[in-house]
């Protein structure tokens, strides 16, 4: 893999890490603004009962015995727990928001993560979908890019097959240990045989919910340079796919289909939209070809306020009920609520914290939240 700077975590490290990680309603965003504020994941562990205490409520924090089963369970299997600082962190990851701390591996120690295609579609895909998958991602990797899907039916596979000679990455929904669909299980061990990878950010044993495909699908796009939507229909998660490329400023690639069948609508609304239409991987090639794998400055940075410009002062009720009534379920960027509110940054996110923790927010863009529905 390309790109193999950054620091490994110490045993303690990667224990408290994990155990962060996997406390409720600490996500990604909650993570990060938890080690800003408190210093460290350890810190920020001991600091977890107090805030819960002001909450009212209780949230259970893994044992360290309990990450230290699932770190050796996940040995066990030949995997890997990588946190976003360390060398093997997958690249483009670290570029997107609400990028995941941790995330499990198994294989792909070869694989170049720097020229990612992401190709997905429907399940439920024509026989004329799949073949344009399996051409589009041979020739994608006979260009040395590593196609990078989620593993479903119709699409996903068809472009993992044909990508497994020249690499593949496979994008899970759930644990590392609960590959979904069944079906698609010895094709995740070929993947794994051939050299590609198995990729999640969720606890071993976690069966995939209908909400942590989306949470996915921002892998599959944070991981690529580009997206290419081959079949999906007007709603479906190939569109979500999309959409987060966009906001991840990654392209977006479409395959145009007959106005017949109902799985070319998304496909042709993308295209409408801007999306680049596509009839190879040469189109797809042309455009990677001056990408700058390493454009931080394109992307939206998580919002996390400095620590010397944060305000000590405990929040009160009233500043509670201030930014609730200032929240709605449509989502608002921080800087505007905070100019809009008149608090201290400290304030604010003190109580944006809280409002995680309580389940009550949740983040997208890095820089937008919402009330929870």
């Amino acid at each position: 893999m390309a790109r193999r700077d950054g620091t490994l975590l110490s045993p303690s490290q990667r224990l408290a890490w994990l155990r962060l990680i996997r406390t409720e309603n600490v996500g990604p965003q909650t993570f990060r603004q938890l080690i800003n504020r408190e210093g460290s994941a350890e810190a920020a562990i001991a600091a977890l009962p107090a805030i819960n205490q002001r909450l009212g409520r209780t949230t259970r924090i893994p044992s360290i015995s309990e990450a230290e089963d699932e770190l050796a369970a996940l040995d066990a299997m030949g995997g890997r727990m990588v946190g976003s600082g360390e060398p093997d962190y997958p690249p483009l990851l670290r570029f997107i928001s609400g990028a995941p701390p941790l995330v499990s591996i198994i294989g792909g120690d070869d694989l170049e993560l720097l020229r990612t295609v992401g190709i997905v579609g429907a399940r439920n895909a024509s026989t004329a979908g799949q073949k344009m998958t399996r051409l589009l991602a041979q020739d994608l990797g006979d260009a040395r890019y590593v196609v990078v899907s989620g593993l479903a039916r119709g699409i996903d596979a068809a472009a993992h097959q044909a990508s497994l000679r020249t690499g593949t990455v496979a994008v899970l929904a759930g644990g590392l240990d609960r590959i979904y669909p069944e079906e698609n299980l010895p094709l995740a061990q070929q993947i794994v045989a051939e050299g590609g990878m198995l990729l999640s950010e969720m606890p071993l044993g976690w069966e995939p919910r209908a909400r942590d495909f989306p949470r996915r699908n921002r892998l599959v796009s944070g991981l690529s340079l580009g997206v290419v939507v081959v079949e999906a229909a007007k709603r479906s998660g190939s569109l979500i796919t999309a959409r987060l490329a966009l906001e991840q400023n990654r392209e977006v690639f479409a395959v145009p289909g007959s106005p017949l069948d109902p799985r070319a609508e998304g496909g042709n609304a993308l295209i409408q939209q801007g999306a680049r239409l596509i009839t190879s991987a040469a189109d797809i090639i042309e455009v990677l070809a001056t990408a700058d794998p390493s454009r931080e400055t394109l992307f939206e940075p998580d919002w996390l306020p400095e620590i010397d410009i944060l305000d000590d002062r405990p929040p009160s009720l009233d500043d509670r009920e201030r930014l609730l009534g200032a929240l709605s379920v449509t989502p608002v960027a921080v800087d505007d609520l905070i100019s809009g509110l008149g608090l201290p940054v400290g304030t604010v996110q003190t109580l944006l914290l809280e409002l995680d923790l309580d389940g009550r927010i949740e983040w997208s863009s890095g820089q937008l939240l919402a009330l929870r529905f």
